[in-house]
C-alpha cells in the first residue's frame, strides 16, 4: 500500500458498513468462525455506538475495534468467553459499566505494518478517559503458545513474551500498548486450538479515572497558585505587618486561588522594633510574635478561601529555636512543617535548630510539600515525598545574592524534573538595613514544572520580574502530571531501580 495514497479518518461504525466488517473479520478470524452475525455487530451499534471504532482510507473501511461497557469488578475476575457473547452471539454492553471491554481488532491484509492497531487502541483509551471509565479489560488470545505448550506452562510463555524472549503476535502488541497481564483464563475460549484454550486477562489501567460519588468530592484537574513576592520594609509595629499580609491575601484570593506562599522569614521587619544587643536576641525577639501571625494568618485562610503556606518563622521551644513553615488550610486545620538543614549562618548567628519530619499534607486541592529554602538543594528530601504521592513542593526561601538565589532555584528545577510534580519557590526583595544580616536580598519567585512535550519548553511554567514586589498567579495542570507518571517520555518515578537502592528515614515521621 502506497502511503502517498492514504487518507485515513477515525469513525464510529455504522450499519451499513457492515459487508466490509464482515470482510475484515474473516480476514483476521478464519479458524474461530469468521465474522459476527448482522445482529451481533447492529447490538453492538445500537447498544454503544462510540465503542465501535473504524479506520477508514478513501472512503474504505481498513481497520476496526469492537468494544462494550462492562462492570469492572465482575469482568476483572476470571471469566470465560461465554460470558462476554451467549450462545446466539448476543453481546450486552452494561450502560453502567465502569469499564471498557475490548473484543475484536481486525486489519485488513492491504493495511497490516502501517501501525494502524495502535492507533484504534489509542482511541479506546481516550474514549476511556472520555467516558471517565477506570479500565480497559480484555481477554487476550496466545497465538503461539501452541509451539511451546509441551515444554512450558502458559505463566512461563507469557514471562518469556514479556521479556522479549519469545514473540506472540497479539500478546507482545498489548504489552507495548501498555496493557499489564492480570491473570490466566482457563478454558476461555476451547475452540482456540493455538491458544490451547487459555487467555491472558489484559488490563490498562485509566490513570485519569475519578469516582462521581459526589461533586464535591471529586478532585480539582486545575490548581491556581499565588506566589507572593514580598518587598522587605520598615513597619511601626505588628498590627501594620499584618495589614500587609492581609492586603496580599485578600488580593491573591480575589483571583480565587486554592494556595498563597509566602517567602522565609517574610516578617524579619519585626526585629526591627526591638532593641537586641545581637542578631541571637533579636530572632528569639521575631519568635514571640510567631503565634500571632500564625493564627493571623489561619483566621485569613478561612475567611478568603484560601490555603497559606506562611512562608518561614523561628519558633522557640525551651532554649531551641526552629525555623518552621505552617500550612493554614481553608477548613481551619493548621499542618506545621520545620526546616531540616540549617545554614551556617542560621546556626552561628541565630542558633536554629534543624527539624526531624517531613511530610506530605493531604489538601483540598492536591498533596502538597514544603520545604523551606535550604532543604530544596538536598534531594533526598523530596524523594520521600514523591513517594508519598507528591503533587505541589512549596519553596519559601530568602538569599541575599544572585548565586544564592540560583542554588535554591537551579536545584527546585531539579527537584520537579526527579519527582515528576510542580514546585514553587517564593523570595523576597529589597532591603532592610535596621536589621543585621538581612540587609538585601535577591529573588525571582517562579513555578517550576516536569520537563516533558505537555509541560513548557523550558519547564518553567511562570517566573516573576527579578527584585520587584509582586504577585505570580499560576495554573497547575493536575491531569498532565497523571499523564506524565503513566505516559512520560521518561519516567522518573516509574522507572527507579529500587532493587538496588532506595531512599528512606531513619526516625519515623
Amino acid at each position: 500500500m502506497s502511503v502517498e495514497k492514504t487518507h485515513l479518518e477515525i469513525c464510529n461504525l455504522s450499519k451499513d458498513q457492515y459487508p466490509q466488517i464482515k470482510t475484515l473479520m474473516d480476514q483476521a478470524y478464519p479458524d474461530l468462525g469468521g465474522a459476527w452475525p448482522t445482529h451481533t455487530i447492529f447490538r453492538l451499534i445500537d447498544q454503544f455506538p462510540e465503542g465501535q471504532i473504524g479506520i477508514v482510507d478513501d472512503g474504505v473501511l481498513v481497520g476496526i475495534a469492537l468494544s462494550v461497557q462492562v462492570d469492572y469488578t465482575r469482568f476483572s475476575n476470571p471469566h470465560t468467553y461465554e460470558d462476554i457473547a451467549d450462545g446466539h452471539d448476543r453481546v450486552f454492553s452494561d450502560a453502567e459499566g465502569d469499564a471498557l471491554y475490548g473484543l475484536d481488532v481486525a486489519i485488513s491484509d492491504t493495511h497490516r505494518g502501517m501501525r494502524l492497531g495502535r492507533r484504534l487502541y489509542d482511541a479506546r483509551k481516550e474514549l476511556c478517559r472520555q467516558y471517565n471509565l477506570r479500565a480497559i479489560l480484555a481477554g487476550g488470545r496466545i497465538p503461539c503458545y501452541y509451539n511451546h505448550s509441551a515444554e512450558m506452562s502458559p505463566m512461563e510463555y507469557i514471562a518469556k513474551v514479556d521479556q522479549k524472549e519469545l514473540y506472540d503476535p497479539i500478546l507482545s502488541f498489548q504489552l507495548s500498548n501498555d496493557f499489564q497481564v492480570k491473570r490466566l483464563l482457563k478454558k476461555y475460549l476451547p475452540e482456540d486450538q493455538e491458544s490451547v484454550g487459555y487467555a491472558t486477562l489484559l488490563e490498562w489501567n485509566n490513570i485519569m479515572y475519578e469516582p462521581t460519588d459526589t461533586v464535591l468530592e471529586s478532585t480539582k484537574s486545575i490548581v491556581r497558585v499565588g506566589a507572593v513576592q514580598w518587598q522587605m520594609r520598615c513597619v511601626e509595629s505588628v498590627d501594620e505587618m499584618l495589614k500587609q499580609v492581609e492586603y496580599f491575601v485578600d488580593t491573591v484570593s480575589d483571583y480565587k486561588s486554592d494556595f498563597i506562599l509566602f517567602p522565609e522569614f517574610f516578617n524579619a521587619p519585626i526585629m526591627g522594633l526591638g532593641e537586641q544587643s545581637n542578631q541571637t536576641e533579636a530572632i528569639r525577639f521575631l519568635a514571640e510574635y510567631t503565634d500571632t501571625f500564625k493564627n493571623a494568618m489561619s483566621r485569613m485562610a478561612v475567611e478568603y478561601n484560601a490555603n497559606i503556606i506562611t512562608g518561614s518563622m523561628p519558633l522557640a521551644e525551651g532554649d531551641k529555636i526552629y525555623n518552621v513553615s505552617y500550612l493554614c488550610h481553608r477548613s481551619g486545620k493548621i499542618d506545621e512543617q520545620r526546616k531540616i538543614h540549617i545554614t551556617p549562618h542560621e546556626q552561628n548567628d541565630w542558633v536554629i535548630q534543624g527539624g526531624d519530619k517531613i511530610a506530605v499534607f493531604e489538601t483540598d486541592a492536591g498533596r502538597v510539600g514544603i520545604q523551606i529554602c535550604y532543604d530544596v538543594e538536598f534531594p533526598e528530601l523530596s524523594r520521600i515525598l514523591a513517594k508519598q504521592g507528591l503533587d505541589i513542593l512549596f519553596v519559601p526561601f530568602w538569599t541575599d545574592t544572585k548565586n544564592s538565589y540560583l542554588r535554591v532555584r537551579h536545584c527546585a528545577q531539579a527537584r520537579a524534573i526527579e519527582n515528576e510534580c510542580y514546585v514553587v519557590i517564593a523570595g523576597s526583595v529589597g532591603n532592610l538595613p535596621e536589621v543585621e544580616s538581612l540587609d538585601v536580598q535577591y529573588s525571582q519567585s517562579a513555578v517550576l514544572t516536569p520537563s516533558d512535550f505537555s509541560f513548557p519548553h523550558d519547564a518553567t511554567l511562570n517566573e516573576a520580574t527579578p527584585n520587584t514586589e509582586m504577585l505570580l498567579f499560576s495554573d497547575l495542570d493536575m491531569d498532565k502530571l497523571k499523564i506524565l507518571h503513566s505516559e512520560g517520555t521518561v519516567r522518573n518515578l516509574k522507572d527507579r531501580r529500587e532493587d538496588l537502592y532506595d531512599v528512606i528515614l531513619k526516625k519515623e515521621t
